[in-house]
């Protein structure tokens, strides 16, 4: 594996000196990209782009042919997981995706297993490999998966929920069949983006999307153990290169020591934190990645250059183990010229030095 020319996301992941603060974006890739929506057109369907390698690798890349990104992010969605095991994950318009066999039954829970990537997801393996090749060593390429109580909650709900309250019912009554659930999906995603690394993944990412919604003694026993267990499987190296890996958890500010001591190199944070004070928390622990709130991407970008230079001034001037991105993912309703305005005040904020020069192939 080689490095790519510019390499400033791995070298932040691992809190490593670089010449400017890198940015890369949560969800760049998507809905607020016209060019994004006639791909997806084509697709057919928001599933059938993710099940196609080459319109995977298609949409990873038009945001890189148009802003100045550091790093290009897999385009798949956190459900092939559950989906690969059996659940019938299918989309509905204007209500997210749903799963058609939700686990509510114990033998169905009894009877869970963890898929083999490289045959029920080899398209996303597939596109994993597509994406770096068509990257041709410009940027670094983040594979990602979601966490084992994420991806639970969506199991067991069956969709997206306002209160939890099938899974926090399990997890109350019957722990140790949610235990089952987590068990069986940690071992998955596990072998899951341990795939992505050998086909080119250069870092990754677990998404702990609602580990904020529980309670801070059930995070202790049901997300943060299984994510742990995940990293501590993770392949460390490929290829002669370090392969960094990044835990988020939406809501985690107030567990960020416990987070920083399940051995990931970095910690993505939202944006109900101060970068400064969760830096003076983590110490030198982890690298940390974040964390401007997505909504001022509709501000002006007078405004917008005003609140990524007080993000970058509150983490600090070192150029050490900061890696810009948003709180959470870019709205469908963002504007794009704003997306390239944040991208120009971070790359601009305190770069005494030219810019790192890369070039990116255009999309297709």
């Amino acid at each position: 594996m080689t490095r790519p020319s510019n390499d400033s996301v791995l070298r932040a992941l691992l809190r490593q000196p670089t010449r400017h603060t890198p940015i890369w974006l949560m969800r760049q890739a998507g809905r607020y990209l016209p060019e994004y929506c006639e791909t997806r057109r084509r697709a057919g369907s928001f599933l059938q782009l993710c099940k196609s390698p080459a319109l995977a690798c298609e949409v990873a890349l038009q945001p890189l042919a148009r802003f100045d990104l550091d790093a290009a992010i897999l385009f798949s969605d956190i459900l092939t997981v559950p989906d690969a095991m059996g659940l019938g994950l299918y989309f509905s318009d204007g209500e997210g995706p749903r799963f058609e066999r939700p686990l509510r039954e114990e033998w169905a829970i009894r009877d869970l297993a963890a898929p083999d990537p490289w045959d029920h997801l080899r398209y996303v393996i597939d596109a994993v490999a597509e994406i770096r090749r068509a990257l041709n060593n410009s940027v670094p390429l983040i594979g990602f998966a979601g966490s084992p109580y994420t991806l639970a909650c969506y199991m067991v709900e069956g969709a997206a929920s306002s209160d939890y309250r099938h899974i926090k019912r399990m997890l109350y009554d019957r722990p140790d069949l949610l235990h089952r659930i987590l068990s069986v999906t940690a071992d998955a995603v596990g072998a899951y983006l341990n795939a992505q690394i050998e086909a080119g993944a250069q870092a990754v990412m677990i998404f702990d999307s609602w580990g904020g919604s529980l309670s801070a003694a059930a995070y202790q026993e049901f997300s943060l153990p299984y994510m742990a267990r995940i990293v501590a499987g993770l392949l460390r190296h490929r290829d002669g290169e370090r392969v960094p890996s990044i835990v988020f958890t939406k809501g985690g500010g107030l567990w960020l020591e416990s987070m920083a001591a399940i051995g990931c190199d970095a910690l993505a944070v939202d944006w109900t934190i101060d970068l400064g004070e969760a830096r003076r928390r983590v110490g030198h622990r982890v690298a940390l990645q974040g964390n401007l709130d997505p909504a001022i991407l509709f501000a002006s970008p007078e405004r917008i250059a005003a609140e990524a230079t007080r993000v970058l001034d509150s983490y600090g001037s070192d150029n050490t183990g900061h890696v810009f991105n948003l709180g959470h993912g870019i709205s469908q309703f963002t504007p794009p010229e704003s997306v390239a305005a944040l991208v120009e005040a971070v790359h601009a904020h305190g770069c005494a030095t030219p810019r790192d020069d890369h070039q990116v192939p255009a999309p297709g």
